[in-house]
């Protein structure tokens, strides 16, 4: 593989006379005019025009592997040169490629190509600019290609794919077509999804909602939201199997705080008796099961196996002990956050 891009570079100063030199992952000179003790930053993630040493300086994506060019001279030319050079190796790699329909899907969900590249595709595919998001699953018995013949089955817009991860996980693509679709909402599509696995195949999973972007385009975006929002139910131990990267902002906002303001707000938040609820794992339980069955009793009690007292009288407890009354809306989303918190401090 290496030898291609020092071929490829050595073709280019031939024709160009252009002085350039490549350099490795580690920014080691590997061909070109390299000085002796020549070497560049290989952190560097954009053109850079070195004044200092009077060169620019590229980064070169070849094969999923980093490398980095640099041609003297830091003028516009120089720089405009850097530009082409890194697109034409980049694209080079991608006519070897010869991506299948299946193989662009993979890819384009990974982020793996350029717009160049992207654009190529979406033309040889015909694919239309449709808003579409990402469905992360994972299956927490069985394996997933359990349920991808079924993924595909339900896939009623020709669009529509579904791209395996690995033995656990998958990814669906969903495009939207406001004209025809008959599910109000990404969530109430997930929510389809996630009945039919269990009805038709006993597997159970936990679906992640990705946000809708505006087009193929963006599915990357999509999918890292999806991403996101599984990891983030998972950190916090959020009841329930679907949830969606909306759901979750406020938490990833919370997570990027430090962790001493966090517990700064802890201090305000919580008292003694309060501490004393948010430790015991049965009542976080029950408060967590309450809130993700929309505040209904009736359904929580049942989903518990647990009389209706015994809920009430917990419900009353984490009051007294919190002063928050979850059966109201807003107090639920204050205790949610509290947990949050509480979870991301430990």
């Amino acid at each position: 593989m290496e030898q291609d891009i020092k071929s490829f570079i050595k073709g280019i100063k031939e024709k160009t006379g252009l002085e350039m030199a490549l350099f490795n992952s580690e920014g080691v000179g590997i061909a070109g005019n390299v000085g002796a003790s020549e070497t560049v930053n290989k952190n560097i993630d954009k053109i850079i025009a070195d004044t200092v040493n009077g060169r620019t300086l590229f980064p070169i994506n070849y094969k999923n592997k980093k490398y980095f060019g640099r041609i003297t001279g830091t003028g516009k030319t120089e720089q405009n040169y850097a530009l082409l050079i890194s697109e034409l190796i980049e694209n080079y790699f991608f006519k070897e490629m010869e991506l299948s329909r299946t193989e662009f899907y993979k890819a384009v969900l990974y982020g793996e190509l350029n717009y160049i590249q992207l654009r190529i595709n979406i033309g040889k595919f015909n694919i239309p600019e449709r808003p579409c998001f990402v469905l992360s699953i994972v299956t927490e018995n069985g394996k997933t290609d359990d349920i991808i013949p079924l993924l595909e089955n339900y896939n009623n817009d020709s669009l529509d794919f579904v791209v395996k991860s690995d033995e656990k996980s998958c990814a669906v693509v969903k495009f939207v077509n406001a004209e025809n679709d008959e599910y109000c909402s990404s969530n109430e599509y997930a929510y389809y999804l996630y009945q039919s696995i269990i009805e038709e195949t006993g597997v159970k999973t936990k679906i992640s909602i990705g946000g809708t972007v505006k087009s193929i385009y963006d599915v990357n975006t999509s999918y890292n939201q999806a991403i996101t929002a599984y990891r983030m139910s998972k950190s916090v131990a959020s009841k329930g199997n679907i949830h969606s990267f909306k759901e979750y902002m406020v938490i990833k906002m919370l997570e990027d705080l430090p962790k001493y303001k966090l517990s700064e707000y802890l201090s305000v938040l919580l008292d003694e008796t309060s501490k004393e609820i948010f430790s015991d794992e049965d009542m976080i339980n029950t408060a967590e099961e309450f809130l993700e069955n929309s505040l209904n009793v009736s359904e929580t009690s049942r989903k518990l196996f647990m009389h209706r007292n015994t809920l009430m009288y917990r419900l009353d407890k984490i009051e007294r002990a919190t002063g928050l009354n979850i059966r109201k809306f807003s107090d639920a989303v204050t205790f949610r956050l509290i947990t949050a918190i509480v979870k991301l401090v430990k």
